[in-house]
C-alpha cells in the first residue's frame, strides 16, 4: 500500500518544467531570445543591446479576474517580492482601457499596512506600455491574454537580473490588492543573464525538490507514523505474537523518523531557497510534529525495567506524546496539500484513500478488542458466580 501510494503520489505532484513554447515574436515587435517562466504560464522575450547596454523586453501574462491586475518588475537586489521595482497593467477604472503604472514594493506591501501607491522606480526606465492579446478592442476577462513591453537601460556589468512576476483578483481605484498566496503564486520569481540566456540553477531544482519534500513527509508522518501506533495499540495483545510486536513497532516508528527528518531537512532547505516566502502554519506545525518525534525517539534510550515503578509514568508520556505527534503529523500534510495547492488533487486524493483505509482498519480493530473484552468480562463475571469452572473458560456459551 504504502509503495502504490507513494508512486500516485509521484506522478500526481506538479514538476517544475522549463516549456519550450515561448515566442520571441509581437503583433509589433520581433526579439532575439525568449524563455517560459515557472508559473503562471507567464514567459518574456527580450533583446540585449550590447553597444549601448539596453533591454527591450515584453513580458507575456494573463489576467485571472475582469477587475484583476498582472504585473512583473524587477529587484535590483534579491531574488523576491520586496523591493521590487514593478509595472503593472490592469483595467482603468474611468475606461475600461488597460493602464500600465509603477509600482514599488517596499516592506509595507507585504504586510498590507497602507494601499499600493504608484510612483517613480529606481531603476532606469526609458519607455514602458501594454497591450491586450486582441488589439485595442479587446477587453480585459478572465484568462485575457496581456504584453507588458519595457525597455530598460543596465549597468555594463548588471546583466543578471531577478525578474518578479505575479497577479492580482481585484483594483482598488488605482491600488492593487494582494495576490493569492498558493505555492505557484508565491514562486514566481526566476533570476537569468540577458545576456547569455542562462538562468540560476537553484530556481529549477525548487519545484522537486517540493514535490519529493511533500511526498516523503506524507509518506513518514501521515501514512508510517499512524501505521506504527496502530501496531502498538491492537498488536500487543495478542499473546502469540510475544515481544514481535515492539520490534515491529518500534521498526516503523525508527525509520518513519528518519524519514520524516530528512522531509523536515528538505523542507528547511526550500525555507532558504525562497526568501519572503513564508507558511506560518505549516512552519509551525512541522516544528511540533517534529520535536514530539524527537522526543519519542529520545524515550527509547531511558525506558524502564517493567518492574521499575516510573514505568507507568513513561508509559503515560510516550503514549500522549505518540498520539500528539501522530494528529499534528496528519494535520499538517493536509496542511501542505493546501501550501503546495494540491487541495484538490489526485495526490491528495490518493492520500486521503490511503488513510481512510488505515483508519477503517482501525475502527474494525477497536470494534474487535471491545468484543474480546466484553466477551471476557463475562467469563469472568460467571466465573466468580460458579457458572462455569476455569477449564471451561473459552468455552461456554451465554444465553
Amino acid at each position: 500500500m504504502l509503495f502504490l501510494l507513494s508512486l500516485f503520489l509521484l506522478f500526481s505532484l506538479p514538476h517544475v518544467t522549463f516549456s519550450a513554447h515561448c515566442t520571441t515574436s509581437t503583433p509589433t515587435k520581433t526579439f532575439q531570445k525568449c524563455i517560459t517562466l515557472p508559473t503562471q504560464q507567464a514567459s518574456i522575450a527580450w533583446t540585449f543591446h550590447h553597444h549601448n547596454t539596453t533591454l527591450d523586453l515584453v513580458f507575456f501574462g494573463t489576467f485571472i479576474s475582469p477587475s484583476g491586475w498582472v504585473g512583473w518588475g524587477i529587484n535590483p537586489t534579491s531574488p523576491e517580492m520586496t523591493g521590487t521595482n514593478a509595472l503593472v497593467a490592469f483595467p482603468d477604472p474611468s475606461t475600461g482601457q488597460v493602464v500600465l503604472l509603477p509600482y514599488l514594493l517596499d516592506p509595507t506591501v507585504k504586510f498590507q499596512r497602507r494601499p499600493l501607491l504608484s510612483r517613480p522606480l529606481d531603476i532606469r526606465l526609458l519607455s514602458s506600455s501594454a497591450t491586450l492579446y486582441g488589439g485595442k478592442l479587446a477587453t480585459v476577462h478572465n484568462g485575457a491574454a496581456v504584453q507588458i513591453f519595457a525597455t530598460l537601460k543596465l549597468a555594463s556589468n548588471k546583466t543578471k537580473l531577478h525578474h518578479v512576476w505575479n497577479r492580482g483578483l481585484y483594483v482598488q481605484g488605482y491600488s492593487p490588492t494582494i495576490h493569492p498566496t498558493t505555492a505557484n503564486d508565491l514562486s514566481s520569481v526566476m533570476t537569468f543573464d540577458v545576456m547569455s540566456g542562462s538562468t540560476a540553477a537553484r530556481h529549477t531544482n525548487i519545484g522537486t525538490l517540493r514535490s519529493v519534500h511533500g511526498i516523503i513527509n506524507a509518506v513518514s508522518w501521515g501514512i508510517m507514523l499512524p501505521i506504527g501506533a496502530v501496531i502498538a495499540r491492537y498488536l500487543r495483545h495478542i499473546q502469540a505474537l510475544g515481544p514481535t510486536w515492539f520490534y515491529v513497532h518500534a521498526g516503523i516508528q525508527l525509520f518513519a523518523f528518519f524519514l520524516g527528518t530528512v522531509g523536515f531537512a528538505i523542507g528547511i532547505r526550500l525555507g532558504d531557497l525562497s526568501p519572503g516566502v513564508q507558511y506560518g502554519l505549516h512552519r509551525k506545525l512541522g516544528f511540533a510534529a517534529f520535536c514530539l518525534g524527537a522526543l519519542q525517539t529520545l524515550a527509547l534510550l531511558f525506558r524502564p525495567k517493567t518492574t521499575n515503578k516510573f514505568r507507568k509514568y513513561w508509559k503515560s508520556y510516550h503514549h500522549f506524546v505518540g498520539y500528539g505527534c501522530v494528529v499534528l503529523g496528519v494535520v499538517n500534510c493536509f496542511q501542505g496539500f493546501d501550501v503546495m495547492g494540491e487541495g484538490r488533487s489526485y495526490a491528495k486524493l490518493a492520500y486521503c484513500l490511503g488513510l481512510s483505509t488505515l483508519i477503517g482498519v482501525c475502527i474494525a480493530l477497536e470494534v474487535n478488542s471491545w468484543v474480546v473484552f466484553c466477551r471476557k468480562s463475562k467469563e469472568e463475571k460467571l466465573r466468580r458466580e460458579g457458572l462455569i469452572g476455569s477449564s471451561d473458560k473459552g468455552s461456554a456459551i451465554f444465553s
